[in-house]
């Protein structure tokens, strides 16, 4: 069996988390900067970032860490992956890019949830994402609506989460504390949530 190194797992690791900064970021900012007034409408916007975001989710759970996982088997992919030199899980590493996004001070945020979260944290918590959540589960199309958080106005928009790799279904349908374990390729696991302030 061959291995990968902490080395280069920490290279790979940081190549992605980049590209997927250097992507996202320039771009909204560029749009963020006047609202409605950069002829970028919130809905423009979010389909915009979720296509970003999807596409590096994407290729990590199917080009990484399905490769080399369940193909190769050169390594492993863990939700405790620092303590057990391992991959991040695909959920992981969304995290990770979404919090470094967060102290970029973009003006938007965007978090993956679930009606059956394995992680708590992971559930919805604002009317909009529960009824985006349903409503993506039941019919897997992107769903958008207005929130007032606080005294802020959002755009919030819920895109359909699918298992596209068996990693992620393999994960979901063995961990001890899953709520649903009978997830398929193809099928709708939870949600992405793209929220952008309305308000300058």
């Amino acid at each position: 069996m061959r291995c990968i190194n902490n080395k280069q797992e920490k290279i790979i690791l940081k190549n992605i988390l980049a590209f997927a900064v250097a992507v996202v970021v320039p771009f909204i900012i560029a749009g963020c900067g006047g609202g409605s007034s950069s002829g970028i409408s919130p809905q423009q916007m979010a389909d915009s970032i979720h296509t970003v975001l999807e596409a590096d989710r994407t290729v990590y759970s199917k080009k990484i860490v399905d490769r080399l996982v369940e193909k190769e088997q050169v390594i492993k992919a863990s939700e405790h992956w620092e303590d057990e030199k391992a991959l991040l899980l695909p959920a992981q590493m969304f995290r990770e890019s979404s919090e470094l996004v967060q102290k970029q001070a973009s003006g938007f945020s965007y978090a993956l949830l679930s009606l059956w979260p394995i992680n708590s944290q992971n559930k919805p918590k604002t009317p909009a994402e529960k009824e985006g959540l349903k409503a993506v589960a039941d019919n897997p199309k992107p769903f958008y609506k207005e929130e007032t958080l606080g005294k802020k106005r959002y755009f919030t928009a819920v895109y359909p989460d699918i298992a596209v790799a068996q990693a992620c279904v393999s994960c979901h349908n063995e961990h001890k504390d899953s709520p649903r374990t009978d997830f398929k390729l193809g099928e709708t696991m939870g949600g992405v949530v793209i929220r952008i302030p309305l308000d300058s």
